[in-house]
């Protein structure tokens, strides 16, 4: 199987890697990520000149971009992956985007031949380099069947949540609130612990083995303590994704009252130039207001 790839960011690179250290002959592109494409050429893949150029070359095309308006010109723009497709081409997007602009964009690539699955991800880049992610994949169980060893050399839980176009990214969208609204109870409630001259790293020594717990808990809050907001996942991204939910949300009439606090927050960091920040970030928010940083005691 012939497998391309285009997208190399944070989650893309390690995503590919993983594929070629399982065996599989890959063409990859990214033209803003030239030090990644770099990366994974070196390590076996075959370097793509254009989307199309991948295309050519390839059975299946994954792509790991960042919202929908860069899969619509991954795949239909000038030298897009349309352009250089086979008849009957495959086409995983790994890209987390908005469950209408899915159904919208398969629908395109049905006429013009071309299958398409929904995969998005979560587990961020330590997940990511590890092979460990969580994939939710939406469209036609025939094709969930047919890559489902493909992507598991990527995931450590794939799993198909619908027969249609966007389930997958619906399914996102839900983790992508629990995940928000989980980091702003835990730095609200660090924040508060701190604030009341309670040692935070005792109160997450304490609480992490209790109902409370979570693997956000374990995941963001050693990063709060630390001050260490190296992105695994960026805040601008996570803004992308609420508006995304508050926009589905509000379509089929769903309440969304906590994704719409958290989304002013991170739109709040954002607008404070922490939008490159990891999502974990959020703390900053809680600190300015309270005027007292929350960090572990050294």
């Amino acid at each position: 199987m012939k497998v391309g790839f285009v997208g190399l960011g944070i989650m893309g690179r390690p995503m590919c890697k993983n594929l070629l250290k399982a065996g599989y002959e890959v063409t990859a592109y990214d033209p803003f990520a030239k030090e990644a494409l770099d990366d994974v050429v070196s390590c076996g893949a075959a370097r793509g000149e254009s989307n199309a150029d991948v295309a050519s070359k390839s059975d299946v095309v994954i792509t790991m971009v960042p919202n929908s308006p860069h899969v619509r010109e991954a795949i239909f723009g000038d030298k897009g992956i349309a352009e250089g497709a086979k008849a009957g081409l495959d086409i995983i997007d790994m890209s987390s985007i908005a469950p209408l602009q899915s159904k919208d964009i398969a629908a395109k690539c049905a006429e013009k031949g071309i299958n398409m699955m929904d995969a998005p991800v979560s587990g961020g880049e330590p997940k990511a380099i590890d092979g460990t992610l969580s994939i939710m994949c939406g469209g036609p169980k025939a094709m969930f069947d047919k890559y489902s060893e493909l992507l598991g050399v990527m995931g450590g839980s794939v799993v198909h949540c619908g027969d249609i176009n966007g389930a997958g990214n619906t399914t996102k969208l839900a983790n992508q609130v629990i995940v928000a609204v989980n980091i702003a109870a835990c730095a609200e409630a660090f924040e508060l612990a701190t604030m009341a001259g309670v040692d935070p790293e005792k109160v997450f020594a304490a609480i992490r083995g209790g109902l409370a717990g979570s693997t956000v808990m374990d995941a963001k809050v050693p990063m709060m303590l630390d001050g260490n907001f190296k992105p695994g996942f960026r805040i601008d991204l996570h803004i992308k994704d609420l508006n995304n939910a508050l926009d589905t949300g509000h379509g089929v009439g769903t309440p969304m009252i906590l994704t719409s606090a958290v989304q002013e927050m991170l739109q709040w960091l954002h607008n404070n130039d922490c939008g490159s920040d990891d999502h974990s970030a959020i703390l900053k928010y809680y600190e300015k207001i309270s005027g007292t940083e929350m960090r572990k005691i050294k």
